[in-house]
């Protein structure tokens, strides 16, 4: 007579449905909010430099004086086409960015995971960590590397500068920002729903696409754009007024985007006041069962068979079975 052996069956499906990916994101804010603040620093400046060389790539990109003469939104296109590569880097090393945690974190403090304080720490960390990975790689390796010195480089990255914080308004930066890191979350966001990594790849690409094709402004992606235009001095612009006119409104903007469109929003619309949301056959802080129990349900010739729903849901069927069921199944 043949063994009788305990199956567990999950039906994976494609992608996420978009509350288990909420709770995927609350997950995660919650486990970002409890880790120990010399680590997410570290992570923070890992996450910095990586947004630093796509800054820089695309700024080798777009340096094409012809195009920006007669054609600057098909070089505005081409450039936006390498620029997600920075947000891949973060995401799929677990690099912490701190415009993506203004969403993680959020939707983990309204789902009472983390405490406000924990919040705070963590945007305070990250956005210092982001900052000094920025700098050290803009300015360190392509600043006094000469990466942009020459012609049309140099002038490429002035123009750049010019445009996104010499003339535009401090009301302007401000929505521009709100606008870019409610890109930049969803793109996390979708990223997190796909479960290949070539598929991550193709759903955060396009969101960043787009809020770099649209000329809007990123904290993060500002902390290598404008410190390398003033390391080339360029006129009209300063320490103090990339602070008052470029930190702050970009940051608020950023925070606005991340937090309320995004991380609020889709936490109301999908999982507040909801039933707790099981993703991949566990709930959150569920233990994990003993494996004596497994064995337990082995020898009396049970199968559990779990089967997940698109919305999240799971049917739990015992029945006894042998050991071809097993094959068939697997």
């Amino acid at each position: 007579m043949e063994t009788p052996v305990n199956v567990s069956v999950i039906n994976p499906g494609v992608a996420y449905t978009p509350a288990q990916t909420l709770e995927l994101v609350s997950r995660a804010g919650a486990r970002k909010g409890n880790t120990k603040p010399h680590m997410v620093f570290i992570s923070a400046v890992s996450g910095g430099c990586m947004v630093a060389f796509a800054v820089a790539a695309f700024l080798a990109v777009v340096t094409a004086p012809w195009y920006q003469e007669n054609a600057p939104g098909l070089i505005r296109m081409v450039g936006s086409l390498i620029f997600p590569s920075g947000l891949v880097m973060i995401v799929l090393t677990g690099s912490e960015l701190f415009t993506g945690t203004t969403m993680f974190t959020t939707v983990a403090w309204l789902h009472r995971r983390i405490t406000f304080w924990q919040l705070c720490m963590h945007w305070f960390l990250c956005f210092w960590g982001n900052f000094a990975g920025s700098l050290f790689v803009i300015l360190i390796i392509f600043g006094y590397g000469g990466g942009f010195d020459r012609y049309p480089y140099k002038d490429q990255v002035i123009a750049t500068a010019t445009s996104k914080q010499v003339v535009p308004s401090f009301h302007q930066i401000f929505l521009r920002g709100i606008g870019c890191n409610w890109l930049v979350c969803l793109a996390i966001m979708l990223g997190m729903q796909a479960k290949d990594i070539n598929s991550k790849i193709v759903a955060m690409w396009w969101p960043i696409f787009a809020f770099g094709a649209a000329g809007l402004e990123h904290v993060v992606a500002n902390m290598s754009f404008i410190p390398l235009a003033i390391f080339h001095n360029t006129p009209g612009l300063s320490v103090g007024l990339y602070i008052w006119k470029g930190i702050v409104p970009s940051c608020i903007g950023n925070i606005i985007g991340g937090a309320l469109f995004c991380g609020a929003y889709y936490f109301w619309f999908f999982i507040y006041r909801e039933a707790e949301i099981m993703v991949d056959g566990t709930y959150y802080n569920q233990p994990q069962r003993p494996a004596s129990e497994e064995g337990d349900t082995a020898e009396k010739g049970e199968v559990n068979v779990k089967m997940s729903h698109m919305d999240g849901s799971t049917v739990h069927n015992r029945k006894p079975t042998t050991m071809s069921d097993s094959d068939t199944m697997n």
